[in-house]
């Protein structure tokens, strides 16, 4: 695509997580890729921002236990999503991205479903 001036956004990345994640290093695996795309974003000229990025160290505070993450972590990812301009949605079946995602449809905010769907900034 080609460059846009100005008009930098932020863009939440979101796909799987925990959703038939059966280890901690699967996962940790679902992560990485989000990480690696949110490179792409930033490498693009955008603000990449992940729900679970922000959401775990805040459980791991909280103890770090199974109640602090059904407590903390699409709350947290949720209010994420609504000060972000645009949605990224990477990878398979994923719950809490799809409910991120939702929240960008329902505000008539931009969904991209690959990293080549974003302009990058000149």
């Amino acid at each position: 695509m080609m460059a846009v001036k100005g008009g930098r956004m932020w863009i939440m990345v979101g796909g799987p997580y925990g959703t038939g994640a059966k280890s901690a290093a699967e996962r940790a695996a679902n992560l990485a890729r989000m990480n690696e795309a949110a490179l792409a974003v930033w490498r693009k000229g955008h603000v990449p921002v992940i729900g679970v990025n922000m959401a775990l160290p805040v459980i791991a505070a909280a103890g770090g236990h199974a109640a602090a993450d059904a407590e903390i972590m699409m709350p947290l990812s949720l209010a994420l999503a609504e000060r972000c301009d645009a949605f990224l949605r990477i990878g398979g079946a994923s719950v809490g991205a799809d409910q991120e995602m939702a929240r960008f449809v329902a505000a008539g905010k931009r969904v991209f479903r690959s990293v080549d769907e974003i302009a990058a900034i000149a």
